[in-house]
């Protein structure tokens, strides 16, 4: 997955990145396919682009006619997926609505609120938090389980935060069983067969949600590159990106300093600008790569220049970053019984450590790092715990936790 700040290059890293490694062998039966966008079978598939930029420029710089969420042949190694958030929606809409007339149909009771959900339209629902986003992380996640790709680039372009993005299932997860927890799915499904097929429509969805979220910070799968430009903006920008990515678990692989934004190369502060965002990336000994994309002559308008800037990304490492990498301890003064201490540390980044804030709701624990907060799952001990306090020591976060009388096992 690329990310970064809008207008960096984003879309354009993952173009070059995606044709890079494509090995494509151009003959001109498939040039010409790749122009009418034919389709091709799972056994000539390689690499799939996929971009959620209803504004990219994707597909004109690759040549090829954009389909919204039909695959489109680049090169016989390379192929392109244009996602459309709203068709998406609509046509997801559609078939959920179309469960709840069923049930009504079915049901010889008054269903309170069901038959106004029914006739809700799709375009009124797109505020609902997360639903747009966890739809094409969902269609995302099909095309990666599908195993007609060797590899998928994500262009997480055209976006305000990408990192809402990438959270998305989790918020609409949350946001489900706020609104009809699955304890009371369960019983109305079982108190009224006719809402079974309903409660499993939600049910699903709630699946997909916890799904998503696990493979998106898996790193045994996925690798997340942050693209930024060498201005201002990148330097401002960057710490909080990284230090986001470590409260997410996301497993950051590269990081790319793209000298064709903000960059001057008669400027003579521009190596020293270059200077500075690698330290930022390479301090305290985080396994991150930093990579460059130099300027080119002529303009980026074609694949062949999009090849020739050289994009390369590393691979996902099955490293686990972050607080997906959190260590859990007993100290060593710890006691027995409800006098026991644990304390949970993982390598955090802070820009600004004035501003970590931490919460609690239900079993997760509330990280609120440079204004962006974040659920971290707790293991299971903790969730009878409180937290007391908690430190930073430049590199790891640690925070200290005590059994909750009223929740900790007593002995007897």
């Amino acid at each position: 997955m690329v990310i970064g700040p809008g207008g960096t290059g984003v879309s354009v890293t993952a173009a070059s990145a995606a044709l890079g490694r494509s090995g494509a062998r151009r003959t001109g039966g498939t040039r010409d396919a790749a122009r009418s966008g034919s389709p091709v079978t799972a056994n000539d598939r390689d690499t799939l682009l996929i971009t959620i930029d209803r504004h990219a420029p994707t597909a004109a710089l690759l040549g090829v006619y954009r389909q919204p969420d039909e695959p489109v042949m680049v090169s016989s190694r390379l192929h392109l997926l244009s996602l459309d958030r709203l068709e998406l929606l609509e046509r997801t809409w559609s078939e959920f609505t179309s469960v709840l007339s069923e049930t009504l149909s079915r049901s010889k009771v008054t269903l309170p609120g069901l038959g106004a959900v029914a006739d809700i339209a799709a375009g009124e629902i797109a505020t609902l938090p997360g639903v747009e986003d966890f739809l094409v992380l969902r269609r995302i996640r099909d095309e990666a389980i599908s195993g007609q790709w060797r590899r998928i680039v994500v262009d997480v372009s055209g976006l305000g935060d990408p990192f809402e993005f990438l959270r998305a299932s989790s918020v609409l997860s949350q946001t489900l069983n706020r609104l009809w927890p699955r304890h009371r799915r369960l019983a109305a499904a079982s108190e009224r067969p006719m809402l079974a097929q309903l409660t499993g429509a939600v049910d699903a969805i709630d699946r997909d949600c916890v799904d998503i979220t696990e493979l998106v910070t898996d790193p045994h799968v996925v690798a997340v590159h942050v693209v930024v430009g060498v201005d201002d903006r990148g330097e401002r920008l960057l710490p909080h990106f990284l230090a986001t990515a470590d409260v997410m678990g996301l497993a950051l692989r590269s990081v790319v300093v793209n000298r064709g934004v903000g960059a001057d190369r008669a400027h003579s502060g521009c190596e020293e600008r270059v200077a500075r965002l690698r330290s930022v990336v390479q301090a305290d000994g985080a396994d991150v790569e930093c990579t460059e994309i130099h300027l080119l002559d002529d303009a980026i308008d074609r694949a062949a220049r999009l090849r020739k800037l050289g994009v390369g990304l590393p691979a996902p490492n099955g490293r686990s970053y972050g607080s997906g990498a959190a260590q859990l301890t007993e100290t060593a003064d710890s006691g027995v019984g409800t006098s026991r201490a644990y304390e949970l540390t993982w390598r955090q980044r802070l820009p600004d450590p004035d501003g970590l804030q931490l919460g609690r709701s239900g079993d997760d624990l509330l990280v609120t790092v440079g204004g962006f907060r974040h659920p971290v799952r707790l293991p299971s001990v903790l969730r009878r715990c409180v937290v007391v306090d908690a430190a930073w020591d430049g590199v790891h976060l640690t925070i200290g936790f005590v059994p909750d009388p009223g929740l900790w096992p007593q002995s007897r």
